[in-house]
């Protein structure tokens, strides 16, 4: 068995030639790395259907770089993970782009976590591992310092998978778009039931994306006693 996955087919979409900041983002190994992930973006993430076609010709700004740019909030050397990975976005750009953290893949379906795991190898990333299944059921069981997602469910309900998985002082980085205000507002009962320290909206990859991407952060602490939420129900 080869380190590459086989060549797209005629139906993968021409993937168009990186922006310029491309390479102020992708620095080093990682720039390689960031190509490689692309064209396999394009071709069999798209025949896999983990990426619609239309997709392919925004693959560098939508997708690579509005996902790489999201690093800027995650602190170093942290154990993270990627909640509902899907085609490995956020979380397979950040190992590219942050060889420093370790992080873990964790997505339920078969068929795109065959596809994270030949990316890893293709790749040859020595910092992620892909992890089948879901968050619900790794609660208790792994503890990490940050747990990142995107477009995987709205907040009050991302709150309940991501918090049992995260350290007191841990992290939850959310990429939301328009409505990141409003969800914010929307999971305050949700906050106060998992006991988070804060929640703020933070932006990243000014000059670099446009718009800039825009996350909520949580910061974990300690969720309330069972005794204490049977209480208030």
């Amino acid at each position: 068995m080869t380190d590459e996955l086989p060549p797209p087919p005629d139906e993968a979409r021409e993937l168009p030639s990186p922006p310029a900041v491309a390479r102020e983002v992708f620095t080093g190994d990682a720039w390689d790395r960031a190509e490689a992930f692309a064209e396999l973006l394009a071709g069999p993430g798209v025949v896999r259907g983990l990426l619609g076609p239309r997709e392919v010709s925004r693959i560098w700004d939508r997708h690579l770089l509005n996902c790489a740019v999201v690093a800027e909030a995650v602190p170093p050397e942290v154990r993270l993970v990627d909640i509902g990975s899907g085609a490995g976005l956020p979380g397979l750009v950040l190992a590219i782009v942050r060889p420093d953290i370790t992080v873990t893949l964790l997505e339920p379906l078969l068929r795109r976590t065959v596809f994270l795991e030949e990316c890893v190898k293709a790749l040859k990333l020595d910092n992620v591992e892909v992890l089948r299944g879901r968050a619900e059921e790794l609660a208790g069981k792994r503890e990490f310092d940050v747990a990142s997602a995107r477009a995987v469910a709205p907040l009050d309900r991302l709150l309940k998978w991501a918090m049992p998985l995260l350290r007191e002082g841990g992290e939850l980085i959310a990429m939301k778009g328009e409505r990141a205000a409003e969800e914010l507002a929307e999971a305050e009962p949700q906050l106060r039931a998992c006991g988070a320290r804060t929640a703020e909206l933070v932006t990243v990859g000014r000059g670099k994306v446009e718009p800039p991407a825009t996350l909520v952060r949580v910061v974990a602490g300690r969720a309330p006693e069972s005794g204490r939420r049977r209480q208030r129900r």
